[in-house]
């Protein structure tokens, strides 16, 4: 299967839905990092859940979601944005035992954020994270934070990583009173094994062979990392000259790996002279201009 995003709608109910299946996408993120089983099955259901979210929104930025805990997995992050690109990585100590969320994190937080991009104001949200799984942790953040009932399914293995969202829509209204109810229990029905096996097209049609849908087009999702040598040397700059040059002393360079895609960036002294140098240069083209 490639890696895509399937959404749909019931045409006599308020009721979206969408799928995702992550395969080279989540091999991508693999490739760069070696995780035990416990942390790669929670940080791959939390790539699917991103790429569902994100379908959802009607934006032109990325929305993050982080986990923090005070348990063998300490951070989760995984970034999407409305290029349909995702990106992800984790933290963990010790030895991860395969458990619930609270058996893996421990005490913890969910943090979303959603970033329209250039000229809009960012949006964060924060709640304790609540349920057995990452699904029930999102499911009650949604109900509690956005007001938008929702029930995810995610599954993760060492290939693959999937899940399916549906979610009742407040502007549209239906004389069919049981509908999502109903629903969400022909979704409930959904294993593990048949998200992360069978086609989108396939496993619609054996939840929901009974129901009208609309079937959108698909569209395809791939890994991306926003890294740049730019950006790094920006992150030294917020650092200040001082503090640079004060590694420089004890470094012949200094060296900036990305935790996300493992790219090594690397700058010695003259470097380093370029960046503050441009720094120091920008207030007086700023005052040019006005």
């Amino acid at each position: 299967m490639k890696d895509i995003l399937q959404r749909f709608l019931f045409e006599n109910a308020p009721i979206r839905g969408e799928l995702v299946h992550l395969d080279e996408t989540w091999k991508a993120v693999l490739a760069r990092h070696e995780y035990p089983a416990p942390v790669r099955s929670l940080l791959g259901e939390m790539m699917a859940a991103s790429a569902l979210l994100s379908a959802t929104l009607k934006y032109d930025g990325s929305i993050t979601l982080q986990v923090q805990g005070d348990g063998p997995i300490s951070l989760i992050v995984v970034e999407a944005t409305s290029d349909k690109t995702l990106r992800g990585m984790a933290q963990w100590q010790g030895e991860v035992a395969e458990g619930d969320l609270q058996g893996r994190v421990g005490s913890g937080r969910l943090i979303i954020t959603i970033d329209p991009g250039a000229g809009s104001e960012r949006y964060q949200g924060v709640v304790e994270l609540q349920g057995a799984s990452l699904a029930d942790a999102l499911d009650d953040y949604l109900e509690r934070s956005e007001q938008l009932p929702t029930r995810m399914w995610l599954a993760a293995d060492g290939e693959q990583a999937a899940g399916m969202l549906l979610q009742r829509l407040p502007e549209r209204e239906s004389e069919d009173k049981d509908a999502w109810d109903r629903v969400c229990h022909l979704g409930a029905t959904l294993s593990s094994e048949e998200l992360l096996t069978l086609p989108a097209e396939q496993i619609i049609h054996r939840l929901f062979h009974e129901e009208d849908l609309r079937l959108f087009d698909k569209e395809g999702v791939s890994f991306s990392c926003a890294c740049s040598r730019d950006r790094v040397a920006k992150m030294l700059r917020t650092l200040g000259s001082e503090e640079v040059h004060s590694i420089l002393e004890e470094e012949p360079g200094i060296t900036v790996d990305c935790e996300f895609c493992r790219q090594r960036y690397s700058f010695d002294s003259v470097d380093v002279e370029q960046i503050f140098a441009a720094s120091e240069a920008s207030p007086e083209v700023s005052t040019t201009r006005h």
